[in-house]
C-alpha cells in the first residue's frame, strides 16, 4: 500500500460564468522513503495539487471527485478539525514564501517548540533542544544563540531554512515542499536536497517535491510527473523521462534546457502559451501546441498509456 494515494482528483473553481475545472482527474502514489517530484510551466496546476492533498484549497476551489487516501485512510473527506491534526503531524508543508508561514510576531524557537509540542509530549528544555538541532540541520550559524530571533533578523534564505525545519521538526510521514528551494542561493539549494534525501533514506519519510526546476528534480527525485494544464502528461523514472520524453510536452520542455555538451545558437521553444482554464481545448489539452498533433487528439482526450518506462497522456502511445 502506497503511502500517499491519489485517485482522479478533480478540483473544480465555480465563477459567475460557470465551473471552471483547474484539475481534471490527476492519479498518482507515492511511496514510504520516495520523492516524486511534480515539474511543469506555472499554472500547470502543480501547487493547486499539493494544496488539494493537504487540504488548503482557497474558496470556492473545492474537490469535486476523486479521493485522496493517506495509508489507506481517506483524508479528503475529512472535517477542519482532524485535518487540522493531520497536518504537521503526518503532512509537514513548505511554502514557497516563508513569510505566509512564519509568524513575525512570535521566535523562531518559540515556533518550532509549540509545533513539536503540540504533537508530541515533550518538556520545554527537551523541545528548545530538539528545535536547535533542526536549525542547526538546514544550515541556521549559530543555531544555538539564534533561536530566540525574530524572523526579520533573518534574510530571506535563512527563513526559508527555517520553514524547513518547521515542517520537518514534528517528524511527519509525507513533506509536500512547494518550491522549497527557489529562494536559496546554490550552495544551500545543494545542503537542503542533501537534506531532504537523507530524510528520506533515514527516516523513511515520503516526499512530494513541487518545482519548475528540472535540475532540481533531476538531483532530488526517483519519479517525476510532468504536469500540463491540469492534468499529468507523463509520470515515470526520472531517468527515462530526462533522456526518453514520451510526451510531446515533455520532450519539449527537455528541449529548452541549456546543455553543457552540446552548444546551439539558440534553445528550442515550445509555441504558444497553457491554455486558461475558462478555454480548454478539446481533446488533448496540449494539441494547439504540438508538432506531433494528429485528427484523434483534437477530438479526445487521452488518459495515461504505458509509453515503455513511462506513462504519457498521449496518443501516440495507444495500441493500433
Amino acid at each position: 500500500m502506497p503511502l500517499l494515494d491519489v485517485r482522479d482528483v478533480t478540483v473544480e473553481f465555480p465563477t459567475r460564468r460557470g465551473v471552471l475545472r483547474a484539475l481534471d482527474k490527476v492519479s498518482f502514489s507515492i511511496e514510504s522513503g520516495e520523492i516524486l517530484g511534480v515539474v511543469g510551466e506555472s499554472g500547470a496546476g502543480k501547487s493547486l495539487t499539493g494544496a488539494a492533498i493537504i487540504g488548503l484549497l482557497e474558496r470556492p476551489g473545492r474537490i469535486a471527485g476523486g479521493e485522496i487516501r493517506l495509508n489507506g485512510e481517506r483524508i479528503d473527506t475529512l472535517a477542519a478539525e482532524p485535518l487540522r491534526r493531520i497536518r504537521g503531524r503526518r503532512i509537514g508543508m513548505i511554502f514557497q514564501d516563508p513569510l505566509t508561514t512564519l509568524n513575525p510576531l512570535y521566535t523562531i524557537g518559540r515556533q518550532l517548540t509549540e509545533t513539536m509540542q503540540t504533537h508530541d509530549r515533550l518538556s520545554d528544555a527537551d523541545a528548545r533542544r530538539k528545535a536547535i538541532g533542526w536549525l542547526d540541520r538546514v544550515g541556521i550559524p549559530a543555531a544555538a544563540q539564534r533561536i530566540d530571533a525574530y524572523p526579520h533578523e533573518f534574510s530571506g534564505g535563512q527563513r526559508q531554512r527555517v520553514v524547513i525545519a518547521l515542517a520537518l521538526c514534528a517528524e511527519p510521514a509525507l513533506i509536500v515542499a512547494d518550491e522549497p528551494t527557489t529562494a536559496l542561493d546554490v550552495s544551500v539549494q545543494a545542503q537542503i536536497i542533501t537534506l531532504l534525501k537523507d530524510l528520506t533514506r533515514d527516516q523513511g519519510t515520503a516526499v512530494m517535491l513541487i518545482t519548475h526546476d528540472m535540475g532540481v528534480i533531476a538531483e532530488t527525485a526517483g519519479r517525476v510527473a510532468v504536469m500540463y494544464a491540469g492534468r499529468i502528461a507523463e509520470i515515470g523514472p526520472v531517468a527515462d523521462v530526462i533522456r526518453h520524453p514520451a510526451h510531446p510536452y515533455t520532450a519539449g520542455l527537455m528541449a529548452s534546457i541549456p546543455s553543457l555538451e552540446h552548444r546551439v545558437p539558440r534553445l528550442r521553444q515550445i509555441d504558444g502559451a497553457m491554455p486558461r482554464l475558462d478555454a480548454l481545448p478539446t481533446g488533448c489539452r496540449f494539441h494547439p501546441r504540438c508538432p506531433k498533433v494528429f485528427a484523434r487528439c483534437r477530438d479526445e482526450q487521452p488518459d495515461l498509456l504505458t509509453a515503455g518506462a513511462t506513462r504519457a497522456a498521449c496518443w501516440l502511445h495507444a495500441d493500433g
